[in-house]
């Protein structure tokens, strides 16, 4: 069936034959969609909670939802690259072509769709760039993996500071991404350390998901990185006199909201920023904590998907076609944005978008298959990598 096919497995000359989907990854990739749903339509667009609910939602999934994608994005591509065992020779090679073609192709989208000047840093364009950093490191496996993510994890955000200390005030964002400089250091998802969720992901993708003393392993370690990174910054900032540092001789309520409004990357006027770690700040907490939760809320997703796949089946079908989704909720707020006359959030607006994303996509699965927009570009990724076998097959 159309839908059983594995959309991360290599075809064409690849020698393994494609194995199944899991629905639990899917049902974690539709989570981080509709996270980034919630961040992009804000607070007031949610009408089922009270305020007090909505912003603790908001606060919850924001900067955690873009980590988790970026995560299964590495999981993906481990996947496409042999899973548990890196593919060499020609299945790496006809990997290669495949994530190369996915990266322009997923790059040149995200260009389009920031055209439409929607008020959002879409990711897409990052999303292609991370692609291609993984790909020289797709033939490591779970443990090597998880050493370079770590290393980048720990030394990204001290590297970053550095760096953006020596380059003055950064110029405005016009874009989502608007330059090279932007995508490895100043832009909203800045390569130097949201790479470390890539390499993280991939070495989950290393493992064996079906397995359950994999899963016990990584419950724990979300775990313990969760601790880590909540305890270990709360104890700089607070009993250690971080908060006050920054503060001075300001109060520290200014710095605490000051927190939760930074997009991408902390202040360089200080070290004590590298202490903070609430969504989008690019310290080693943050990216601690975000891993982590995207770990347990993986886990989960895979365990729940198996003992409960009809309740599980809306969310799997709609983590089954992500750029359809993404792409789609782009569109919709232009259109929502054409329409108003006034402040164009309003209630009830988020829980009308995941509703209708649940509701195409579980249609489509049913009467086609595999997303519109995922079989575009899967068939744009056959079609280099006939182009590119043909033509070594000439020339050799």
């Amino acid at each position: 069936m159309a839908q059983n096919r594995s959309d991360d497995s290599p075809i064409a000359t690849a020698t393994t034959v494609p194995r199944p989907r899991i629905d639990g990854v899917d049902a974690a990739r539709a989570l981080a969609v509709f996270g980034m749903f919630t961040v992009h339509l804000g607070v007031a667009s949610i009408g089922l909670l009270p305020e007090e609910g909505a912003t603790a939602l908001h606060t919850l999934v924001r900067g955690n939802s873009s980590a988790l994608f970026a995560l299964l994005a590495g999981l993906s591509l481990a996947f496409m690259t042999g899973r548990t065992s890196p593919a060499s020779g020609d299945a790496l090679r006809v990997a290669a072509v495949r994530i190369v073609t996915r990266a322009v192709v997923i790059g040149l989208l995200g260009i389009l769709l920031d055209l439409m000047s929607v008020p959002v840093a879409i990711i897409l364009t990052y999303y292609a760039g991370f692609f291609l950093l993984a790909l020289p490191l797709a033939r490591l496996r779970a443990g090597a993996l998880w050493a370079v993510a770590g290393v980048l994890a720990v030394a990204g955000p001290a590297v970053s500071f550095v760096l953006r200390s020596g380059m003055g005030v950064p110029e405005p964002r016009l874009s989502s991404l608007g330059s090279v400089t932007e995508f490895l250091l100043t832009g909203y998802y800045p390569a130097i350390t949201f790479m470390a969720f890539v390499y993280a992901g991939m070495a989950v993708g290393r493992t064996d998901l079906t397995a359950t003393a994999v899963r016990l392993r990584l419950l724990a370690l979300g775990a313990g990185l969760s601790v880590f990174a909540y305890g270990g910054s709360w104890l700089l900032l607070y009993p250690l006199g971080g908060l006050d540092r920054l503060a001075d001789p300001g109060p520290r309520a200014a710095v605490e909201e000051e927190m939760y409004f930074i997009s991408g990357q902390v202040p360089t006027d200080d070290w004590w920023w590298l202490a903070v770690g609430t969504p989008h700040t690019g310290t080693t907490f943050e990216i601690a904590q975000a891993v982590g939760q995207a770990l347990i809320v993986l886990v989960a997703c895979v365990w729940l998907a198996e003992r409960a796949r009809w309740l599980m089946y809306p969310l799997s079908s709609v983590g089954r076609m992500p750029l359809t989704v993404y792409s789609g909720h782009l569109f919709a707020i232009a259109v929502v944005m054409g329409l108003s006359t006034q402040e164009w959030r309003s209630p009830w607006l988020l829980e009308g978008f995941v509703l209708g994303a649940i509701g195409f996509a579980v249609l489509w699965r049913v009467a086609v298959g595999r997303g519109p927009l995922e079989s575009l570009l899967g068939a744009i990724a056959d079609g280099a990598t006939v182009s590119v076998e043909e033509a070594r097959a000439r020339n050799s």
